[in-house]
């Protein structure tokens, strides 16, 4: 919230002295004053520790991208785009450290918020999908993968899309799942 408002006030001063320097004749000034004022325009509709985390991810350090998604406070304050884009790194990084259902939890406050490309929300449809897929909702892991497979247009999910599909296919019903939860891997006594 600090931050939001230092940012809010250093945006309004940078303005504010840029039409001073023009009205008063300081050309140059004037012109430097509109490249920090871009800069202070700039980082309300682009995040900087989003885009860093963005970054941390694709070069695999989840760490480093959780760090930096735990500094922003108050996600609410974001716009709605990068809302969407904080759940949706918070669910890539989680993958390995949070729980299913918060993995799940993210990713589909990221879909509900909007996220911008078909490709990312393919992404995170195929992710909720496998989850799905784990806790026994099959129907509903069939209905997310087809509408990933529909917006993966450019077919870079295809193999992870045909796996899940495959290993659906090799999962058994709800029933059976329970029954080998509570088998604990045990063979059946015949009687």
């Amino acid at each position: 919230m600090i931050g939001f408002i230092l940012r809010g006030i250093l945006t309004l001063s940078s303005l504010f002295f840029t039409f001073w320097f023009f009205y008063t004749g300081f050309w140059g000034w004037g012109i430097t004053m509109i490249f920090v004022s871009t800069i202070f325009v700039l980082s309300y509709f682009r995040n900087e520790n989003i885009i860093l985390a963005l970054n941390d991810i694709r070069t695999g350090n989840t760490e480093k991208a959780i760090k930096k998604l735990n500094r922003i406070k108050n996600p609410n304050f974001l716009i709605r785009t990068q809302r969407a884009y904080y759940y949706y790194l918070r669910g890539l990084s989680g993958a390995q450290t949070l729980t299913m259902a918060e993995t799940e939890k993210y990713f589909r406050k990221a879909l509900s918020t909007g996220l911008r490309t078909d490709q990312d929300q393919a992404v995170a449809k195929m992710n909720v999908a496998a989850m799905c897929m784990g806790s026994g909702r099959k129907r509903e892991a069939k209905v997310l993968l087809a509408e990933a497979k529909k917006q993966d247009k450019n077919g870079i999910l295809a193999e992870q899309i045909k796996m899940l599909n495959q290993r659906m296919a090799q999962t058994g019903s709800k029933n059976q799942m329970r029954m080998a939860q509570m088998m604990k891997g045990k063979k059946p006594k015949m009687r």
